[in-house]
């Protein structure tokens, strides 16, 4: 008997769904839904960048993008509620635009709280949203849906993995991790917190594949302030480090290398300024490290000046674009300034941080990225290969889907899933439907998957 696709994608009391609109077969831009028993649940929504220099399939050419949400827009008395896992633009940066097409709950934890309310205010969009705050670690029902929320280790406060449990099966959904044994905030990674889970039957892992081409297992944050500290500690002149705004810990280990070095730490970025307000209101920002004013830096003498400043990947309209083009208004860059690019160059922003580069070369500022310093400059907020192979072993699921990635890293995922013993691995792109109870399959293309602009 052939099988067919329910033609109303309704899922029955037996059933178990997945449905990503958005991250899977690309990294950022994170829409996955659940459906079980004629109710659906949104995890993460979040925003990718255009690039103007990357060649793109898609005809959307507006700077900030979105997952467009029509499936689900359209259903959305079926919209048991919506969870960020973390909040990190690339789960959480699309809700405040988007929510008013869902109007259902919004669960998360405070730290992502603080952000999103944040957000509304100086968007003014969805001042009605009401949110739902769950603490790190703790359990929640949404619908048909048991969420037990899992502290995990990734580069921002408060990240969580979650498990979904309902009649027809569970999910253990990672959301962006890394096994971290000493990340400069949180608590430790605790591997029993995830070899509980295979005594519980999984019925599917669905899964980080960010770093699955990479080697090995990831640097934990706190080797990356020793690296900082070897580097920014030999410099006479000033240090501008750019990374990502979101990366609480590393900010908070540059505050204490200004501390250690005798130089007066300052924010450039908006982003940046925002996300250290929130970590101070949430109690994650040490009440040992000041911050100057950005307007203030100019009159310092170089080697008393560590300025942190958005733009690690070449953004046109960021703080270190405007340092690099002499148009910031609190700092003139000089000959022998160090710009150093605390971050990964992020695969198609080739072209754009080599143009960045090459203006800060007119201006005699020297430059030192990740890759080439022979210190450890900056660390992945995501799990190697060794990190991905543990966790499945840990798990033990009766299948994969490996998303948050393009194909080859889902493809490298997949195998690591296999060798580790999953009997099961599915893979495919946005808008395929992943059956995962009663009948495991994948129907591709089940949903039309596309962006749509989102202001920002």
């Amino acid at each position: 008997m052939t099988v067919r696709l329910p033609a109303d994608l309704l899922p029955g009391p037996n059933d178990l769904w997945f449905l990503p609109l958005g991250g899977c077969g690309e990294i950022g831009m994170n829409l996955n839904l659940y459906g079980h028993d004629s109710r659906w649940l949104m995890i993460d929504c979040g925003v990718t960048f255009y690039n103007p220099l990357q060649p793109t399939a898609s005809p959307i050419t507006a700077e900030v993008q979105a997952a467009d949400p029509a499936f689900i827009a359209k259903r959305k008395e079926l919209l048991a509620g919506i969870i960020i896992t973390h909040a990190h633009e690339d789960h959480i940066g699309a809700l405040p635009f988007l929510w008013p097409r869902f109007g259902c709950p919004v669960y998360c934890t405070p730290f992502a709280a603080e952000i999103l309310r944040r957000k509304i205010a100086n968007s003014g969009l969805s001042p009605d949203m009401p949110i739902i705050e769950v603490v790190p670690g703790g359990t929640c029902n949404i619908g048909p849906f048991l969420i037990n929320w899992l502290n995990i280790t990734h580069s921002i406060p408060e990240p969580q993995a979650l498990l979904i449990s309902t009649a027809a099966g569970k999910v253990f959904h990672t959301a962006d991790w890394k096994i971290d044994k000493a990340p400069v905030t949180g608590r430790p990674f605790k591997p029993q917190v995830f070899k509980r889970l295979a005594s519980q039957n999984i019925t599917a892992m669905v899964c980080d594949s960010t770093n699955a081409l990479k080697p090995g297992f990831s640097e934990s944050e706190s080797a990356c302030y020793q690296g900082l500290y070897q580097v920014i500690r030999q410099q006479k002149q000033r240090v501008v480090v750019s990374g990502f705004s979101s990366n609480i810990g590393r900010l908070i280990s540059l505050g204490h290398i200004a501390r250690r070095t005798g130089r007066y730490l300052a924010l450039f970025g908006r982003a940046m300024e925002n996300m250290v307000g929130a970590a101070r209101a949430c109690g994650y920002w040490p009440d040992d490290i000041p911050l100057i004013e950005p307007s203030h830096v100019g009159y310092l003498p170089a080697n008393e000046v560590l300025v942190v400043a958005t733009g690690s990947q070449g953004e046109p309209r960021a703080a270190l674009s405007r340092l690099a083009q002499q148009r910031h208004p609190h700092l003139m860059l000089e000959e022998n300034d160090l710009v150093l690019f605390s971050s990964i160059l992020i695969p198609g922003n080739e072209m754009l941080v080599s143009r960045l580069i090459a203006q800060l070369n007119v201006l005699k500022v020297r430059t030192l990225q990740s890759a080439d310093s022979s210190e450890l400059i900056h660390v992945s907020g995501h799990p190697n290969q060794g990190e991905l192979d543990l966790m499945y072993r840990y798990v033990q699921p009766a299948i994969a889907v490996p998303v948050h990635g393009e194909a080859a890293h889902i493809s490298a995922n997949a195998e690591i899933a296999r060798a580790a013993g999953v009997p099961q691995q599915f893979t495919g792109q946005n808008g395929d439907l992943f059956v995962l109870a009663p009948q495991p399959r994948v129907w591709p293309q089940a949903v039309t998957a596309g962006r749509i602009a989102v202001e920002h």
